[in-house]
């Protein structure tokens, strides 16, 4: 195997190192080979020593001892310690709390499960927990870079991962050269070369012409290589959740019948082979699909089923009195409610099938007796939607965290619960999972989580967003190739 790897990617907005604060998800993929955290996330998507090599709680969950590993250094010969990593949490714990901030940071969901962190001694560091987060997705939390604690808030600052970043020039090119000094065996890969790129099309335009060997890219045109005879194609997931959410907080809405009468007539395969030409990985919760943390024994909810969703809603009493071609039916308190819907939906720069999407809802629906009003608006008008609960569907994503908890989007009042959702026993199942201190508890509270999802229908999970890395050379074992890590295995890659 060659000792050199050139990459395309897409960047238009880093103009400096700033591991803390990364502003593009490609570059996040640069970042993890020099950076590394006190817990690392297997293949399995479980935690594992990082840093820290080994780890334990107390006093239920409120406090977390976390070992750090002794003879590791930075880049530049400096010992790494326990204060290296409080002096970075604190760093992160500070702007996410700063309400002046234009921005909280990347990792600033770090708060919801660090209230306090101390460095004992100089390889012990201990995280106190905050009220109703004292459970095992704190060691999701730990998966920040750690950097020096006097250059915490500096440019380009030296790691300790397998690699360092030898020179940058914005928008045009980023070097790394292997890590001499790194505390496992030296990469095989030398030297790694990034050129950026200002569009999709011209990182494509790059992979085509043989100028990188490798690219990330999640545009659906990426599609036509998976079965090329010169090109290796790496399926990998985004945290980009698809969903079609459904607002209860009208009449018909909240008729269960109705929402999982939607759920039966939206064909979710069809649109995820035709649309997105299947560079997505279908999930019908909102877990990752295929890992530790997903119910596969629900597969019976989610079916396509026209006409057990006709069977539904008229068991619902629903029928078309007025023959319309839409379904409409009296309430007890003598109102009519009609099955006219608005479907909101916004296009994002790497998702231009979301309109596309829409549309084959719309007729989907009209097979059963909905009439649905695309209005397609931009992001922050969605936004406002939302939040004011002016909406009865809407098409858009949620960017998962990389903690195993639905709950923002379940728990009644949440910030993600947009489709006012309300069931005590959700939240009551939420508020459990957040007392569970091992991974065995942990995943059966997962489980029944999913299952009352799958009885309430709350809305509609679609899929996970995927991307490709499409490559000449292969340089990775790894079998969870995800966002944020596409390079992952490659300093440990032998041929």
């Amino acid at each position: 195997m060659r000792d050199t790897l050139v990459v395309g990617i897409q960047s238009t907005k880093t103009s400096v190192i700033r591991p803390l604060d990364p502003l593009e998800r490609d570059i996040l993929s640069v970042y993890n080979l020099v950076y590394e955290s006190l817990v690392v996330i297997d293949d399995n998507y479980l935690p594992q020593p990082g840093l820290a090599e080994s780890w334990e709680e107390s006093g239920g969950g409120r406090t977390w001892t976390f070992h750090i590993r002794s003879g590791v250094t930075f880049s530049d010969g400096s010992p790494l310690t326990a204060r290296d990593v409080v002096a970075t949490a604190e760093y992160i714990l500070a702007r996410a709390t700063d309400e002046s901030s234009a921005s909280p940071g990347y990792y600033s969901n770090l708060r919801y499960f660090c209230s306090k962190i101390t460095a004992s001694d100089d390889y012990t560091v201990v995280v106190r927990t905050p009220t109703g987060r004292s459970y095992f997705g704190v060691l999701y939390a730990m998966t920040f870079p750690v950097l020096p604690a006097a250059l915490v808030d500096t440019d380009n600052p030296p790691g300790t991962g397998p690699y360092v970043i030898t020179s940058f020039t914005p928008s045009t090119y980023i070097s790394l050269d292997a890590n001499m000094s790194w505390w496992k065996s030296l990469p095989q890969v030398r030297s790694i070369s990034f050129m950026l790129h200002d569009t999709q099309k011209a990182v494509i335009e790059s992979y085509e012409y043989a100028r990188v060997n490798t690219i990330f890219t999640r545009s659906i045109a990426a599609a036509q290589y998976k079965s090329g005879m010169n090109s290796l194609s790496l399926d990998y997931r985004t945290n980009q959740l698809e969903v079609l959410l459904l607002n209860q907080s009208y009449a018909k809405l909240k008729s269960e019948a109705v929402r999982k009468a939607i759920r039966y007539a939206v064909n979710v395969d069809y649109i995820a082979q035709n649309v997105y030409m299947g560079m997505v990985d279908r999930t019908d919760t909102p877990m990752i699909p295929g890992s530790w943390m997903y119910n596969d024994t629900l597969g019976s909810y989610f079916v396509n089923d026209v006409q057990a969703a006709r069977q539904l809603l008229a068991d619902d009493g629903w029928s078309d009195t007025n023959e319309d071609g839409v379904l409409d039916k009296f309430t007890e308190e003598g109102e009519t409610l009609d099955l006219n819907l608005r479907l909101y939906v916004y296009e994002e720069p790497d998702n231009d099938v979301r309109i596309e999407t829409a549309n084959v809802i719309k007729q989907q629906l009209a097979e059963i007796g909905m009439n649905v009003e695309i209005i397609t608006t931009t992001y922050l008008d969605i936004q406002e939607k939302l939040s004011a609960g002016s909406f009865h569907l809407a098409l858009c994503s949620f960017a998962m965290d990389v903690c195993p908890d639905p709950g923002f989007l379940l728990m009644s009042g949440n910030t993600g619960n947009y489709g006012r959702y309300r069931s005590t026993a959700m939240t009551d199942l939420c508020k459990e999972l957040r007392a569970c201190v091992n991974q065995q508890d942990y995943r059966a509270k997962l489980m029944d989580i999913q299952r009352r999802f799958a009885e309430d229908c709350p809305f509609i999970c679609m899929f996970y967003r995927s991307g490709a890395v499409l490559t000449r050379m292969m340089y990775t074992t790894a079998r969870d190739v995800r966002e944020g890590e596409l390079l992952r295995g490659i300093e440990t890659f032998r041929p």
